[in-house]
């Protein structure tokens, strides 16, 4: 069974995720990789809406009983490669050359988090589920490139009190903050918006990468060349 599927609906690709609570590990993020890559081969899309098919949760972010274990197992160099992965996956939707909308529809946390602010644009139901940064409970310190992304989205007098209280923050919140363009009544109601918003653009493919890839040059620099110093001697826990 596929835990990642899109259907085209006119010229908006609609990406699902379908597996619960749509944890992040290898498989996760090579079935999103590869669903961005088989996109962007179809020249008649022009906008991608990201959405999850479980009503109460859009992502709880890495799988951490996957990762304990294959840590427990030795298998560092596994979960090396999968932190530089999920890079990988972030740098995709940054340089993107199409809008990559999210349809927040249920709890997103932590690096389900990070995925909702890589994206372009965010809508949100109200009438179900948080968005919440919990590595302050959980002991985990964020990548640098990680905090960058969070700051695209976030405003700075939200952000830190985002990160550091590690609070459940409601749609409503986030519309307030301009986290998301919307916060809408319901699944229903978000996905329609979600998808009428994505309609809305036609822009040409090259120069819409090229804004994106001088807007996020930063964080893919950093990517490069901070990163690395954390993930190669999994600095993963404070």
């Amino acid at each position: 069974m596929k835990t990642i599927t899109w259907n085209k609906e006119n010229t908006t690709a609609l990406i699902t995720m379908d597996n619960g609570e749509n944890r992040h590990n290898p498989d996760f993020l090579y079935a999103m990789l590869k669903v961005f890559d088989e996109i962007e081969a179809d020249p008649a899309t022009t906008a991608v809406v990201l959405a999850s098919r479980d009503p109460k949760y859009w992502s709880l972010g890495i799988d951490l009983e996957w990762i304990t274990g294959a840590l427990g197992n030795g298998q560092k160099q596994t979960v090396r490669d999968f932190m530089y992965d999920l890079n990988r996956l972030s740098a995709r939707i940054l340089t993107f050359p199409l809008p990559v909308i999210a349809a927040i529809g249920g709890h997103t946390f932590g690096d389900g988090a990070m995925l909702a602010m890589a994206c372009d644009f965010r809508f949100m139901k109200a009438d179900r589920g948080f968005f919440c940064f919990p590595e302050v409970d959980i002991n985990i310190p964020f990548l640098p490139s990680m905090l960058e992304i969070i700051r695209k989205a976030i405003p700075g007098y939200a952000l830190e009190e985002f990160i550091l209280s590690g609070r459940k923050i409601p749609a409503a919140e986030l519309a307030e903050h301009h986290v998301i363009i919307e916060a809408c009544a319901d699944e229903e109601e978000m996905l329609k918006t979600a998808m009428d918003y994505a309609r809305s653009f036609t822009k040409g493919r090259a120069i819409f990468a090229e804004h994106k890839k001088r807007l996020h040059k930063g964080i893919l620099d950093m990517m490069e060349q901070q990163d690395p110093a954390y993930i190669e001697p999994l600095i993963l826990t404070a």
